[in-house]
């Protein structure tokens, strides 16, 4: 199979030039130590619909034919690739039919359909919410855009490429948050071709990595299921365009647990004040789980930024939580009055905050004259953790696992 030249990617690239921005590049200088060098983020989840996809969807929908053009274009997706096509669609002057999950985001929801698409909600899962708009594709005679396993759509993720070695010219590892492959690939097909030296790593969410599996059997493989809140990676099978650039161009496929996503997201916001949805922090999370890995410079791909606030809200309390900023307790303590005011003085003093406190007496393994206390702490990281337990069990109270 031919691979995405990156004089494809070039012409991609200037057919882009006013429809897409040249998104910033920001100095991580909290992840310079876990690698021994600079790290930056290459910001698309400041590109225009909120991630990478529109430079994909742009570029195969105008390179469609009259008579394509006006039989229309259909897609299938949870958010990001939707986005893309329906405002490459209007840009175009096309019209757009977008399937989506039934329990897709509001906010992916209502911006897919400002763009200009029109959106039916179908399926559980992205698989049967894509075998309905393929169904429709051959019903109406609508071309149906692939998110990731498409010359041309690879092609415009290649842009990106292009635009790292401008910004970083020394880089020596590219990270790339990676579902179907598309933004890899392309990113690998540009790079490569002028600095075959630098490593190209896909990053995969652990309970949705369709890539090492595939490379491993030397063909595409599908999962049997796929579980990981970064739903714009969650692909349970490669494409056999996009599997064959990254066999052949890409160095190697990381993966990285749902703890360290959230963790990833939740330093996005709070050092870099960047809103970054889980998908779009893969590669950071490769970082903070796999420190000393990359050779640096190292720039990371923040691959988009779409994510409903409820479940942004969930992500930051689990990114706390795996992160050392959240301490749950159960004490068993004296039942004579002043004994939760003592527990309560002793947490005050060694500054950690109280989030929430359960007082019982109602359990079968509590001995006469004692009480259960939970406590839910908010605190400064691990070490404060254990300073607490530590403070507590001196004082006298019973910890409980």
């Amino acid at each position: 199979m031919e691979l995405v030249s990156v004089e494809r990617i070039q012409e991609a690239r200037k057919l882009l030039e006013g429809i897409t921005r040249v998104t910033p590049m920001e100095h991580a200088r909290d992840l310079r130590r876990l690698h021994g060098g600079p790290v930056y983020l290459k910001c698309e989840n400041l590109q225009r619909t909120g991630s990478f996809k529109i430079r994909g969807a742009y570029t195969r929908i105008h390179g469609l034919t009259a008579e394509e053009r006006a039989r229309g274009v259909v897609a299938a997706s949870a958010g990001n690739h939707a986005q893309g096509v329906a405002l490459a669609s209007s840009l175009l002057g096309i019209s757009s039919t977008v399937f989506m999950p039934l329990r897709a985001p509001l906010p992916k929801l209502a911006a897919t359909r400002g763009y200009g698409a029109e959106v039916h909600l179908h399926g559980a899962v992205v698989d049967e919410t894509l075998a309905e708009a393929i169904a429709f594709s051959e019903r109406t005679g609508a071309v149906f855009i692939h998110p990731f396993d498409h010359v041309d759509v690879i092609a415009g993720q290649g842009t990106v490429g292009l635009e790292i070695l401008e910004q970083v010219p020394g880089v020596k590892t590219i990270l790339v948050p990676t579902g179907g492959g598309g933004l890899v690939g392309g990113v690998a097909a540009a790079v490569k071709a002028a600095h075959p030296e630098i490593r190209v790593i896909g990053v995969q969410a652990e309970d949705a990595a369709a890539y090492p599996p595939s490379l491993a059997a030397g063909a595409p493989v599908r999962l049997r299921d796929v579980h990981t809140m970064a739903d714009g990676i969650a692909v349970g099978e490669p494409g056999k365009i996009s599997y064959a650039h990254i066999q052949s161009l890409v160095d190697d496929v990381v993966t990285v647990t749902e703890e360290s996503l959230s963790r990833a997201v939740l330093l996005c916001l709070e050092r870099r004040k960047l809103v970054v949805e889980p998908a779009g922090a893969a590669a950071v999370a490769a970082l903070l789980q796999h420190p000393g890995a990359f050779e640096p410079p190292v720039v990371a791909i923040l691959s988009g930024g779409n994510v409903d606030p409820v479940l942004l809200q969930q992500i930051i309390q689990h990114g706390m939580t795996a992160g050392g900023r959240y301490l749950k307790l159960h004490l068993r303590v004296p039942d004579r009055p002043g004994s939760l005011v003592s527990v309560l003085s002793c947490v005050k003093d060694l500054g950690a905050n109280v989030l929430d406190v359960e007082h019982s007496r109602i359990s079968g393994s509590l001995a006469l004259g004692e009480v259960d206390v939970a406590l839910a702490l908010e605190t400064r990281g691990p070490e404060h953790c254990k300073e607490v337990e530590a403070a507590l069990a001196d004082a006298g109270f019973t910890i409980v696992s």
